[in-house]
């Protein structure tokens, strides 16, 4: 490899998802202000709302992830037009 092409912050960092708790590690250079512990080794830790082992894509399970009440404000919105 070549050296010097890397960023100064290119580091293994704990990838996180929120839904099902799964943990990889992984090199990034995103930033990160919390910290977790896997097997006895401080990581920075980045938070996922979806990643490869909750996506229904690659689970073959739907999964309804609603965070922010979008689909009650879609059924409201058309409710109207019910028949």
């Amino acid at each position: 490899m070549k050296s010097g092409i890397h960023p100064e912050n290119y580091r293994l960092v704990a990838f996180k998802d929120m839904s099902n708790d799964d943990v990889f590690i992984t090199k990034s250079t995103a930033n990160s202000k919390e910290t977790i512990e896997v097997e006895g080794i401080e990581y920075p830790l980045i938070k996922l709302e979806i990643s490869r082992t909750s996506h229904p894509y690659y689970t073959g399970k739907a999964k309804l992830v609603d965070t922010a009440g979008r689909i009650d404000k879609f059924k409201n919105k058309y409710a109207k037009f019910k028949k």
